[in-house]
């Protein structure tokens, strides 16, 4: 250990030692009251299970579409208490879980993927005006920083990659000296900054937005009532909840990380559990010594990459790095906890920022994100047409999901749209195997992905056969 190094550790844990493990957008009085559950049986034209923001688009889209339709929406518990009220509020216009992995995918679609991920930002933006969500959105954009000199060289010649394929519209290379202009830290080596394709917002409003949105238009909505059972029944679809049920001409499953309802969906995601950290609020003298002027969303270049931004009362959020499978998959609320990625989340943040030594974390928290072998979402339909699901959004789901459920209701009527017409929506990813081998196999990439970072960006062998067969693992 270097010397030092301890009392550097030190510094970190007590920096933690009034953090509560909670999420820190929840952590709101003005938190709604959950609606009432479900007793009884209810009849509609379209159930969606899910009140995340996948179910919650769904519903809103679909009374949008056609005010007459008649609408329900089951949550489990309450709307927004897992990965919708959880995560960084990065809402992202990719809908391929960035350009790169789209571009390695998607080659012949990504001008198109891009031009309908702009679109569906666009339209998230307008919703957000015409419905009055009240969620600190801000059309900031998204900073890629490097912070090593490999990573570096690489940002420098994926511009140039991007550019000559007419993909680098309102995107900017940015060298040390530029994108310390725009936020200081003494790891930065270069940088490309998205200008308009990233909006932050706070998570938790958003989804309480969109939840009043859907009372508004008539949506029937029912929490702390999940959905045990899906079936058939006579031309519809039947789902058992624990004091009654629902009957249905169509279903949207908008369940993502939990069990799908649809047996056969299961295998194509796992659950990874993804941390992250909220500051106390950076006083004037603070927040001048780090820049931020600009109140981008950032990112690293780093296989285990951090996440951070700025919130409307200036905390900084800080997440990311490390990327938690449980064995066997299971989804726990224990694992929403834990404490050794804390101090390795503190001791990261300032090494970025030493500047702001004696700041304090208030909030430390986790959550699962449901995560597929391409990133990216995957869709389809069960019972001849009746269900649709959207599911494997990989940790970028707060903008895509309102595409995925455009594409829901697109396959719920049977209609080849823009949007079905896809391969990315046609073609589904490679499932993950069972156990040990799940295990096993992610285990090896997480170390491959480590080393990868130690070794100056060089992937080994594993690494190099997961990228021909065009699997792998991210959050």
């Amino acid at each position: 250990m270097a010397p030092g190094a301890m009392s550097r550790s030190n510094d970190w844990t007590k920096s933690l030692s009034d953090a509560q493990p909670v999420p820190y957008w929840l952590d709101d009085p003005g938190r709604p009251r959950p609606e009432a559950a479900l007793t009884g049986v209810e009849t509609c034209d379209l159930l969606v299970v899910g009140g995340g923001y996948s179910g919650l688009w769904t519903a809103l889209i679909a009374k949008e579409r056609d005010p007459e339709r008649d609408v329900v929406l089951l949550e489990g518990r309450e709307v927004g208490w897992a990965a919708s009220g959880r995560n960084g509020g990065f809402c992202a216009a990719s809908l391929t879980h960035g350009l790169s992995n789209g571009l390695t995918r998607w080659p012949d679609e990504i001008h198109q993927l891009e031009e309908l991920g702009a679109r569906n930002l666009d339209a998230i933006e307008e919703a957000v005006a015409r419905h009055g969500l009240d969620c600190d959105f801000e059309r900031t954009g998204e900073i890629d920083v490097a912070t090593e000199p490999y990573q570096a060289r690489e940002l420098a010649d994926w511009y140039e990659e991007i550019r000559a394929k007419g993909l680098a519209e309102g995107i900017e290379y940015l060298d040390a000296e530029a994108v310390r202009e725009q936020v200081d830290s003494p790891t930065f080596r270069a940088g490309l900054w998205d200008r308009r394709g990233v909006a932050m917002v706070n998570p938790a409003k958003l989804v309480w937005g969109l939840k009043r949105a859907c009372l508004a238009l008539g949506v029937r909505v029912y929490e702390r009532t999940p959905a045990l059972t899906l079936r058939p029944h006579g031309a519809g679809m039947a789902v058992r909840t624990p004091h009654g049920g629902v009957r249905a001409r169509t279903v949207a499953l908008g369940t993502n990380v939990f069990p799908n309802l649809v047996r056969r969906v299961r295998s194509y995601t796992v659950p990874v559990y993804d941390y992250a950290l909220m500051t106390e609020p950076l006083g004037a003298e603070q927040l001048a010594s780090i820049g931020w002027k600009n109140r981008q969303g950032l990112g690293d270049s780093a296989n285990q990459f951090h996440y951070f931004r700025l919130s409307s009362d200036n905390r900084v959020l800080w997440g990311g790095y490390d990327a938690v499978y449980p064995y066997g998959g299971r989804v726990r609320a224990e694992y929403d906890d834990r404490p050794e990625t804390y101090a390795k989340l503190a001791g990261h943040f300032f090494t970025c920022f030493p500047q702001l030594e004696g700041v304090r974390f208030t909030h430390a928290w986790g959550g699962a994100i449901d995560t597929c072998s391409r990133f990216s979402a995957f869709f389809g339909t069960a019972h001849q047409g009746k269900v649709a699901y959207a599911a494997g959004y990989t940790g970028l789901g707060v903008g895509a999901t309102r595409f995925g459920a455009e594409v829901m209701l697109d396959l719920l009527a049977g209609e080849r749209t823009e949007r079905t017409a896809l391969e990315m929506v046609r073609r589904k990813p490679m499932p993950f195997p069972p156990e040990p081998f799940a295990w096993t196999g992610i285990a090896l990439t997480k170390w491959s992905l480590a080393r990868a970072d130690d070794r100056g960006g060089r992937r080994n062998l594993w690494l190099r056969t997961m990228d021909r067969l065009g699997l792998g693992f991210d959050s």
